[in-house]
């Protein structure tokens, strides 16, 4: 998010930075340590970089040429420890002593370099731009720049983009484009990576726009199984793409999108009744055909959105939540649901929608923390034919019109920038919507629904939350428990394996699985509990669960006992009193055996412990 957008926010993430560096011992006379790889190991970094080097070098800065024609600046392209792999453009700029932070294999980490664009934006996993006395070290304040993370199929960062110069560069559009750019080798990567063997979908609000970086773009296979989606598929839909099938998506059946001509555009709904411009791309290399059974088959039943009183499991908060809410389905009143991050706010919403009068109508979700705050505006109030350069010469709607009559869910509200604030608290005051580079103002009639995980109140103190909008938006405030706290776990654990498991998958949750489910803390909540279980009944196939079908990441969070005392050596042998030694630190004793967690607990049930 940009200073201009939102300056505390930008302020925010500056001073956190200039705190990391004075933990890490750092001032502001220090000289930065770019922390230069051995040759054999720069060797290693950049051959097993070459795809992404390739790729971005190739494949998206020829289409961002103007950037180097224009400017005296340098795009650099860095690993995800900071660590520097290729530059491209002008290096006159560069100061001498600062060279050495400038060549393949220099660490832009803020524990060496101070404040930075690359370092900073590793530390707060989104783009910034950090202007010239910005930087902590008073070494780096001859140069400014933005820089926006790079993350791969599986939303891991994998690496940082980043546009400097010695001149100024205006933080909103270097950042909008340092941010296509990004989304552009994303993009490219899953192209590379799912082309060949799947079905890629791409759709836009616009026509126009089907080709460009910010086309959502989702991987799917024969069966309709999401495989893979980039980050603008998820901002479009305003919901996760990491799971699911295409026909919960969209509403349209699966076969009639696999019968659609190669490369030819289409109209497209989603299940929410927001349409897109779309098209879809054949595998490269299709799987070979195989025999079909055209004896009839029962028809597979269409998943739907549980009803409001089926989130009712015991929990004496939810319970309060739902009964509250279901007061209020049909009043002209607002509603703001606050809850950690995967505590399910959204399917909250979604059934508040669906036991509503306005069921049949549009759900517009809209994540406003997802969104680029460049694009916001145009997103939300729509937009004139030719209102801005590279506007759809066709316009657009805009997401707010297209809830009319509906529900309209604002997702994050938290992180939507000021000057956005400032409009969408005239559309709610005066229910009309008056689209960028027009005069004309359209009437909406919606019903609002927003959430956030962040602390509203102290942002509307602090000055980065408008209080007018603030007490617009929450005429009733509903919390939701995050699950560590909820009283109604075990059915949780239920319902989310009976939601999840394949017909033939009987055998349920092992004892050991529901009392390990029942200590851990769940920091990712629901969400992650779900992907707990997705995991761990692939893993299991027709087994019970049990704890060595677990994902290795479910244990880190796991409160363990620690040892009184390591034991000096470890025998495999006996692995029973071993474990009774670690104080049953399972981590600790895989780590220290050299084994994996799996084969430890097959090997201590072999020897009668049940860990």
């Amino acid at each position: 998010m940009t200073e201009a957008a939102r300056a505390p926010a930008h302020d925010t993430i500056i001073q956190e930075s200039w705190s990391r560096c004075r933990d890490y011992g750092l001032t502001h006379q220090s000289t930065p340590h770019f922390d230069p790889p051995a040759p054999g190991e720069l060797s290693a970094l950049l051959e097993s970089r070459q795809a992404l080097v390739q790729t971005t070098h190739q494949e998206v800065l020829p289409y961002y040429g103007t950037i180097l024609a224009n400017s005296n600046c340098l795009i650099m392209l860095a690993d995800e420890q900071g660590r520097l792999l290729q530059s491209w453009g002008d290096q006159r700029f560069i100061e001498p002593r600062q060279a050495a932070g400038f060549v393949a294999g220099a660490s832009w980490l803020e524990r060496y370099t101070g404040t930075n664009a690359i370092g900073t934006a590793l530390s707060c996993g989104q783009a910034v731009h950090i202007q010239h006395d910005e930087h902590f070290l008073k070494a780096n304040r001859f140069m400014t720049g933005s820089a926006s993370p790079i993350f791969d199929e599986q939303r891991r960062m994998i690496a940082v983009l980043d546009v400097s110069s010695d001149s100024y560069l205006p933080p909103a559009h270097t950042l909008g484009m340092v941010k296509m750019m990004s989304q552009s080798v994303e993009n490219r990567l899953i192209l590379k990576l799912f082309a060949d063997q799947y079905h890629l979908l791409s759709f836009n609000t616009s026509l126009d726009n089907l080709d460009s970086p910010w086309a959502g773009l989702v991987v799917f296979d024969e069966r309709g199984h999401v495989v893979s989606a980039n980050r603008r598929a998820d901002n479009l839909l305003g919901q996760s793409l990491t799971y699911g099938t295409i026909e919960q998506l969209f509403d349209v059946p699966l076969q009639q999108l696999l019968n659609q001509p190669d490369g030819q555009p289409f109209s497209l709904r989603t299940s929410g009744h927001f349409r897109f411009h779309a098209r879809v791309r054949r595998p490269a290399r299709p799987a070979p055909i195989q025999a079909r059974d055209f004896r009839p088959q029962a028809p597979t039943p269409v998943p739907e959105e549980p009803p409001l009183r089926a989130l009712s499991l015991g929990d004496a908060r939810m319970d309060k939540a739902i009964r509250l809410a279901e007061r209020l389905l049909e009043k002209d009143i607002p509603i703001l649901v606050q809850g950690e991050t995967g505590a399910g706010k959204e399917v909250f919403v979604k059934a508040l929608h669906h036991a509503s009068s306005r069921a049949s109508q549009p759900f517009i979700a809209v994540n406003c923390a997802a969104i680029p705050a460049e694009l916001v505006e145009s997103e939300l109030f729509g937009y004139e034919k030719g209102a801005f350069t590279g506007a759809s010469q066709k316009g657009h709607i805009g997401l707010i019109r297209k809830a009319h009559k509906g529900t309209l869910f604002l997702d994050e509200i938290g992180d939507m920038p000021l000057r956005v604030q400032a409009r969408l608290l005239r559309v709610l005051q005066e229910r009309c919507v008056q689209p960028l580079g027009s005069s004309e103002l359209h009437p909406v009639d919606v019903r609002l629904i927003s959430a956030t995980n962040r602390p509203l109140r102290q942002d509307v103190d602090s000055g980065q939350f408008r209080a007018d909008l603030y007490y617009r938006i929450s005429g009733l405030n509903l919390e939701l428990p995050p699950l560590r706290e909820r009283s109604d776990k075990q059915a949780l654990f239920q319902r989310l394996w009976e939601q999840h498991r394949e017909p033939r998958q009987w055998a349920g949750l092992s004892r050991e699985v529901v009392e390990l489910f029942e200590r851990h803390p769940w920091p990712g909540n629901l969400r992650q509990l779900s992907s707990v279980l997705r995991v761990a009944l692939v893993m299991a196939d027709e087994q019970p669960i049990r704890a060595e079908h677990l994902p290795d990441d479910f244990f880190l969070d796991l409160p363990t006992d620690a040892p009184a005392q390591a034991p000096a050596e470890i025998d495999a042998s006996d692995l029973a009193s071993q474990y009774q030694a670690c104080g049953g630190n399972i981590s600790y004793l895989a780590r220290h055996l050299g084994l994996s967690r799996n084969t430890l607990y097959k090997r201590l049930r072999e020897q009668g412990v049940r860990p």
